[in-house]
């Protein structure tokens, strides 16, 4: 003999709220937070720890890549690899827009370490990419 057992689960939707809306503004939001701020797309989306991990290593990346002397690129539409280190650096969201402010990187790799800048600010930015898109995918509810 089968009960007929009926199990609810609670929800934190109030009456009259769609929970896909919400789901995916609260996806949309964590991506663009996530993009501009690094790591604060997982701050949202209730992922404290890998958040503060991905905001100390692409912030890092960034800097030491600054600090190594490296090109930060400006917006151009002549040659491929530059638009391509223009979208590469872009994707450190407040980082570049802080540091093209500040008129850090501008000038042309002149020392060794700074082809390494160049490249650990790009690789930053990609990473970060990576990174607001993983927030957003939890946000939809895509990955746990």
């Amino acid at each position: 003999m089968a009960s007929n057992v009926q199990v609810t689960a609670k929800s934190s939707v109030t009456p009259g709220e769609n929970p896909a809306a919400r789901s995916s503004t609260l996806a949309y939001g964590a991506l663009i937070v996530g993009w501009l701020l690094p790591g604060a797309g997982h701050f949202l989306v209730k992922r404290p720890f890998r958040g503060l991990l991905l905001f100390l290593s692409i912030t890092s990346m960034f800097v030491l890549g600054v600090a190594m002397q490296g090109k930060l690129y400006a917006p151009n539409a002549g040659e491929i690899l530059n638009i391509l280190g223009f979208v590469g650096d872009l994707g450190s969201g407040l980082l570049y827009i802080v540091a093209k402010s500040l008129d850090y990187g501008r000038g042309a790799v002149q020392i060794a370490t700074a082809d390494y800048g160049t490249k650990f600010a790009v690789v930053a930015g990609l990473l970060n990419f990576i990174a607001a898109i993983d927030a957003h995918n939890i946000g939809l509810g895509r990955k746990s």
